[in-house]
């Protein structure tokens, strides 16, 4: 037998601690009301002492009530542990499981558990199915953004990169599918060069030297018939540069100052097998300026417009190029300085912004070995830090 005695207020105190802790089984033995001990107790109100008593066989713990009070206490906490995670991506499943042992769950289970607690008890389940899938995404896109960060992709195409991967599991295979959404995006150009081409964009990108390096390759290496115009005049030295190029490779070079000389420049070579002009640097930002160079190139009747920009541009900068020159209607990329930088996400974020195929990379100083073909293979390959030059 059990005996307990109980310090109260009143009897429905008594009653209420009596039936939690000893069941409904118990009895009361004796009740008495007695003072609390200590000088103080003189002068407070006698409180009640109760006697109660069962037998061991008939005790019933209501362990239903406490495991269900454990379990909605243990829900809410998996509850704020998800909104944390959904906030601040910062839990992890140890915590997670931490703090569903720390709860205590479903520990001696009284077989008359309810229809009340087995809910609870499913509704952890899924709690807890739900937010294991939550990690596994948030690791992954994690792993994503840290990925393109690392490649230097521009980060306005993070959510579209996103919205591709959403069907995969395994970050580990984040990297091989990103490579794959980006070999199908990146269009290279491989047509032969033929007709009049002229190479536009900003000051300090390389174009002259470009044009005197696809001047060289055609002329040394393919032995095409070549034809250099430059009408950057405005630069010290440009021209001086150009024509000490075109002495050496013995390729005809004419210099254009308008539009009368430009149809002239043309008609005089209009026998070789490509023309290549070069242009004068132009801020992207100086509306006025573009629209001159346009009007004295459309002399010319080009075949093709070359975008050159370079691969050390700030991502903030890009865009801006490449919206600043629409108005001179390019239709395929170059770009330079990629032995200058040891990122090469640019390549990438050129291609997608512009809407246009890249055609040749440059990679040095050298005139004219230091120009290559893009090619989609060594693209990614740089993209992906997987090769440098």
């Amino acid at each position: 037998m059990v005996i307990k005695k109980y310090l109260v207020s009143n009897m429905n105190e008594a009653l209420t601690m009596i039936r939690s802790e000893l069941g409904k089984n118990a009895v009361i033995i004796t009740q008495r009301k007695v003072r609390k001990e200590g000088v103080l107790g003189i002068f407070k109100p006698k409180l009640i002492e109760v006697t109660a008593a069962v037998e061991n066989s008939k005790i019933v713990r209501n362990t239903n009530l406490d495991e269900k009070k454990d379990m909605e206490n243990s829900i809410n906490s998996i509850k704020k542990l998800m909104e944390e995670k959904l906030s601040n991506k910062s839990i992890d499943d140890k915590k997670l499981n931490n703090k569903i042992d720390n709860n205590k769950l479903i520990e001696n289970t009284n077989e008359t558990s309810n229809e009340e607690v087995v809910k609870l008890r499913n509704e952890i389940s899924d709690i807890k199915e739900i937010l294991n899938k939550t990690l596994i995404k948030t690791e992954k896109i994690d792993y994503l953004h840290e990925l393109l960060k690392e490649l230097d992709i521009y980060e306005q195409f993070y959510d579209e990169f996103k919205e591709k991967i959403k069907n995969i599991n395994d970050k580990e295979e984040v990297r091989n599918s990103l490579r794959e959404i980006i070999d199908k995006e990146i269009t290279i150009d491989t047509e032969e060069l033929k007709g009049k081409i002229v190479l536009v964009g900003p000051t300090g990108v390389g174009k002259t030297t470009t044009i005197a390096k696809l001047a060289g390759k055609l002329a040394l290496k393919e032995g095409k018939k070549v034809g250099l115009i430059t009408v950057d005049t405005y630069r010290i030295g440009a021209v001086d540069q150009l024509k000490t190029y075109a002495e050496i490779m013995d390729i005809d070079f004419k210099v254009v100052l308008n539009n009368k000389e430009m149809v002239e420049a043309v008609q005089a070579m209009r026998d070789l097998d490509v023309i290549l002009i070069d242009s004068t640097g132009r801020s992207s930002k100086n509306i006025m300026q573009i629209k001159e160079l346009k009007n004295l190139i459309g002399k010319a009747e080009v075949d093709s417009t070359y975008l050159v920009i370079s691969g050390t541009t700030k991502n903030k900068d890009l865009k801006n190029i490449i919206e600043g020159y629409k108005g001179l209607e390019y239709n395929k990329i170059i770009i330079t300085k990629l032995d200058e930088t040891t990122s090469y996400g640019n390549i990438y974020n050129l291609q997608k912004l512009s809407g246009k195929p890249i055609r040749y990379l440059t990679v040095g100083q050298n005139v004219p070995d230091d120009i290559i073909d893009a090619k989609k293979e060594k693209v990614l390959d740089l993209l992906f830090l997987e090769e440098c030059i």
